[in-house]
C-alpha cells in the first residue's frame, strides 16, 4: 500500500503527464512569500519582501491593471538588490509622475507575450545555436543565453542580468526573477 507522500507523488505525476508535461513542480518561495498560481502576478509580488520596489514602480508607472490582467504574460522580475545597483537617485526620479513614460517603457521592456518557461526559453537558445531574441511588450528585443546552468538576458545596452529564480507560475503568466535591472 502506498504511503501518502508517495501518492501524491503519483497523483502528481500523473497530472504532469496528462497535462503533456506542461505542468510545473509547486513554486518557489519568493522574498519569504509563498507564491500561488492561482494569483495574478501582482498580487504575489506585494508579498515579496525582495520586490517592494518592483511593486512601487508598478504601482507609479500605472501597471497594476495591466499585470493583474487575463495576459499571458511572462515578467523578468527584478529584486530590490537589482534596483539597488542602478546609479544613486535613478528609482526616486523615475517614479516621479514627469518621468512616467520612461518608467513605464524600462518596466514593459520586462515583460514578454506570453507564459514561456525557462524551459521554453533553453528550447529557443538551442534552436537559435546559443541565443534567443525575445520581444518585449515595450517593443525592443532582449537576447537570452545559457552561462552554464544559468539563464542570462542581455539588454540593448550591452548589460546582463541571470534569472535568480525560475517559473514563479501565476494566474495569468509567469514570473523569473532576474538580479539586474534590463534597460532597453
Amino acid at each position: 500500500m502506498l504511503n501518502f507522500k508517495m501518492r501524491a507523488a503519483l497523483i502528481a505525476a500523473t497530472l504532469a503527464a496528462a497535462a503533456g508535461g506542461a505542468a510545473i513542480a509547486a513554486n518557489p518561495m519568493v522574498g519569504g512569500a509563498a507564491m500561488y498560481a492561482s494569483k495574478s502576478i501582482v498580487a504575489n509580488a506585494v508579498n515579496s519582501k525582495d520586490h517592494t520596489t518592483l511593486v512601487a514602480a508598478v504601482k507609479a508607472a500605472g501597471l497594476v491593471d495591466t499585470l493583474s490582467g487575463p495576459g499571458p504574460f511572462t515578467v523578468f522580475a527584478p529584486t530590490n538588490r537589482a534596483f539597488d545597483k542602478l546609479p544613486a537617485g535613478t528609482v526616486e526620479s523615475l517614479v516621479r509622475p514627469a518621468n512616467k513614460a520612461a518608467l513605464t517603457s524600462i518596466l514593459t521592456y520586462h515583460v514578454i507575450p506570453g507564459r514561456i518557461t525557462s524551459a521554453q526559453i533553453a528550447a529557443k537558445i538551442r534552436a537559435g545555436h546559443g541565443k534567443a531574441r525575445l520581444t518585449t511588450v515595450q517593443g525592443e528585443t532582449l537576447t537570452a543565453s545559457m552561462q552554464g546552468k544559468s539563464l542570462v538576458l542581455t539588454d540593448a545596452k550591452g548589460g546582463t542580468s541571470r534569472v535568480t529564480t525560475a517559473n514563479v507560475m501565476q494566474s495569468n503568466g509567469v514570473i523569473h526573477v532576474v538580479d539586474t535591472v534590463l534597460m532597453p
